[in-house]
Formats: structure tokens, sequence, C-alpha cells
């Protein structure tokens, strides 16, 4: 039976890594995977899913206006898909959840969703909202805080490399940017909220 999965967690957990695993796995059983990514994040190239470990593959790129459900749709008559992955699922808009919805629902194909779950600020993101919303599963991808504890936040440093605390929701970067923080480091890099 199709699911929607929804793979969350904070920066550097192992997100895109997990997720190429999972498409290097149907693979070596002989079964075609369907790999999407957000058409402006190009860190590993454009149209590339890379991880921080230095492993990629080729994935179509999706715009913000781009109907999910009429993609898979495309796919799908190309050949049978044993599963639809989607690296950086925070910037998909709800529309387009709600998209990736419809295809588990009436196409009858799994969707795994990999993303954060909160942006610098401590806010859901609205694809991750509504990924928390309608998943069928959710797994929680763990990483760690420098002080040992679970990571569930992240801060992104400015160019003095202290926490911002406002600006743009996305900004695309990696460990030069951003830093994952349990929630009580990530208050005191913030001023205590």
């Amino acid at each position: 039976m199709a699911k929607l999965y929804f793979h969350y967690s904070t920066m550097n957990a192992g997100k895109s890594t997990l997720l190429l695993q999972a498409a290097h796995n149907y693979a070596e059983m002989g079964m075609d995977t369907y790999l999407l990514t957000a058409d402006f994040d190009d860190r590993s190239g454009t149209g590339q899913i890379g991880s921080r470990i230095g492993i990629a593959r080729e994935a179509d790129i999706y715009g913000k206006e781009d109907d999910l459900f009429a993609m898979i749709s495309n796919r799908l008559e190309q050949g049978p898909v044993a599963c639809v992955m989607v690296d950086e699922a925070q910037w998909l808009s709800r529309e387009q959840v709600w998209q990736l919805a419809r295809a588990v629902d009436d196409l009858g194909v799994p969707v795994m969703c990999y993303g954060l779950r909160v942006d610098f600020r401590g806010e859901l993101f609205p694809g991750s909202a509504t990924l928390l919303a309608l998943a069928d599963e959710m797994r929680e991808v763990r990483t760690i805080c420098h002080c040992g504890k679970k990571a569930t936040m992240v801060i992104r440093k400015g160019p003095d490399g202290k926490a911002q605390t406002d600006g743009d929701q996305v900004v695309v970067g990696g460990n030069e940017t951003y830093v994952s923080l349990c929630r009580r480091h990530w208050r005191e890099a913030v001023g205590d909220r």
C-alpha cells in the first residue's frame, strides 16, 4: 500500500544521504525511482541531489508553480516507478504537498519526502507544516548539538558569525551558513525567546 512519508530533521543530519541510499537500494533490486529536487537548489549542481559525504544522483527539478501530480503522472507514463523521492521538501508549497498526497492516493505510488522541520527562527516551513499534517508516516532523522544533546533547531549565521533572527525564510546554504543546535543552545544563540 502506497504511503506519504516525511523524514525530517535539522541541517546536517544526513537526510539527503538517506534518500540516496534508499534510491540505491531500489536500484539494486531492479526498481526505478523518481527523484525530485527544487530548481533553485544548485549546491550539488542543477538537477542533482548531493550529500555532504560526496555522493550524488541526478534528479528532475520542480519550480514553485509546478504541478507535482502532473509531473509524477507523466513519469509513470514512461514506465513503472517503485517510489518517488523528494529532497528539501520543506520548500514545497502547501498545494504541492497535496499534489504528492494525491499521487499516493490516486496513482498508488509511495512518496518519500526529506526535509527540514523548522527554519532558523524556529518556525515551520509551509511544506513541512503540510507534510506534518498529511503524512501517513513520519520519521525523525537525528543529529546532535555541540553539547551532545539531540539537535532540534538550526541557526543561520550572519556575516559576523552571529545568529540571525530575521530575514528571508529560504536562503540556500550549508555548513558555512547553518548550525544545528539543541533548543537550549538555540535560545542562547538567538537571545532567549
